[in-house]
């Protein structure tokens, strides 16, 4: 992992502020959700993307009565019908 020399506080309610350019080169805007989970001892924050809740594949994702499925799964569910 790259240092990008950029150091934050956290304050007093445990928030810390990712600098614009982080955010700009992420393509992280205003009010975007963001996943947030530990590995190892690293915490990584992940823009968000919604899956598939079949296979978890965030691309090609379509909204089909409140449920994602992406396009492949899609297909494979009307060749089993």
């Amino acid at each position: 992992m790259k240092s990008t020399g950029i150091v934050r506080k956290v304050d007093e309610l445990g928030r810390v502020v990712i600098p614009i350019e982080l955010r700009r080169t992420l393509g992280i805007d205003i009010k975007d959700a963001l996943e947030i989970y530990v590995e190892g001892e690293h915490i990584i924050f992940k823009k968000y993307q919604p899956a598939c809740i079949f296979c978890d594949n965030a691309s090609d994702v379509l909204n089909y009565r409140g449920k994602l499925i992406c396009k492949e799964c899609l297909g494979t569910l009307k060749e089993s019908v």
